[in-house]
């Protein structure tokens, strides 16, 4: 059974792509190597002993997306591919809105024309805007303080009006929490080109002597001790419940959404100190202004996913911080 992966070079997709040839799917990849990096191809191959087809290109040109699907008998899509940094897409919301739906329509497009009607689309939480409370439910209301959460909850919206165009299509609409850590081997992690806008691998890059000092951006939040409150949940579990979601769009027809968390909220200043004694090594940091669009508390309620898709994360904190800081002490010169 053939799977396609777009940006499968990308953080969370390198280690889905290692979870599905590890569990006997043939892969397929595309990605633009905009935030990943060529090298990833080989990483994965190296890690599973497997081999797959990769295709570097954009989902902007439909026509790569065609040959893809001309060459290869796909079976089902896991779609990560877009931008994905909060405050940048703030700053250019115009890239954003083009670059996230407008490859999410070709895409959809040549699957129809194919008849490939399996699709796991790679959501995010922050289509649940400021939560009414938490954790959260699946069946809260959805909105968005942000452009990148706005492309996440319109694509949704698309993916839930193609189902009820067409009751063939079945997609799951996979809302996760804050990935963190790395794959155990250590050769696959969150290494972003750039500076990194996520905060574990700002983290790492302080810790390593990348870079001077950790942005904690606002510190008069209402959480127990001011600073912004997420779920964060291992990359490999993440992965893991891409592989049940993909189970569930084989077997059932229909459009689902699953929040991918652990259901635990930790502040950024509980980050640095759980990093701080998993590796013994400190963290510099310094409190910044609030960035716009960011919320001050959001962590999951995961039950669905447990009891529909037979999921549930298992890594704890400790481990997250260990495994990112041996990714980053191999990767971070």
């Amino acid at each position: 059974m053939a799977i396609l992966v777009t940006g499968g070079t990308g953080y969370i997709g390198s280690h889905t792509c290692v979870e599905l040839l590890n569990s006997g799917y043939e892969v397929v990849v595309i990605d633009n190597l905009v935030n990943s990096k060529m090298e990833v191809v080989d990483i994965i191959k190296s890690i599973t002993k497997k081999d797959f087809k990769f295709y570097q290109g954009d989902l902007l040109d439909i026509d790569i997306i065609e040959k893809i699907f001309n060459e290869n008998h796909i079976d089902a899509v896991i779609h990560f591919a877009g931008l994905k940094a909060v405050g940048e897409s703030v700053s250019i919301p115009l890239r954003y809105y083009h670059n996230n739906i407008t490859g999410t329509l070709n895409l959809c497009n040549v699957m129809n024309k194919h008849n490939c009607k399996k699709l796991v689309f790679s959501s995010s939480a922050t289509v649940y805007g400021v939560p009414k409370s938490v954790p959260i439910k699946e069946d809260f209301p959805l909105s968005t303080t942000n452009p990148y959460g706005s492309t996440k909850l319109m694509i949704e919206d698309i993916l839930r009006d193609l189902y009820v165009s067409d009751n063939e299509w079945s997609i799951a609409l996979l809302r996760y929490f804050n990935p963190i850590g790395a794959h155990s081997s250590g050769l696959i992690g969150d290494n972003p080109n750039g500076i990194p806008n996520n905060l574990m691998p700002y983290i790492t890059q302080v810790a390593i002597g990348k870079l001077e000092s950790l942005g904690v951006f606002g510190d008069d939040y209402d959480t127990h001790d001011g600073t912004g409150v997420r779920d964060y949940i291992h990359v490999v579990d993440l992965s893991k419940g891409h592989l049940k979601a993909v189970e569930k769009v084989i077997k059932e027809k229909g459009v689902n959404a699953y929040n991918l968390g652990t259901g635990t909220g930790y502040s950024v200043l509980d980050i640095v100190k759980a990093f701080e004694k998993s590796t013994g090594v400190k963290v510099n940091y310094k409190i910044m202004p609030r960035r716009a669009g960011d919320i001050a508390e959001c962590y999951a309620d995961p039950t669905k996913a447990k009891e529909e898709l037979g999921w549930e994360a298992v890594l704890d904190i400790e481990q997250m911080c260990k495994d990112s800081w041996d990714f980053a002490k191999k990767n971070f010169k």
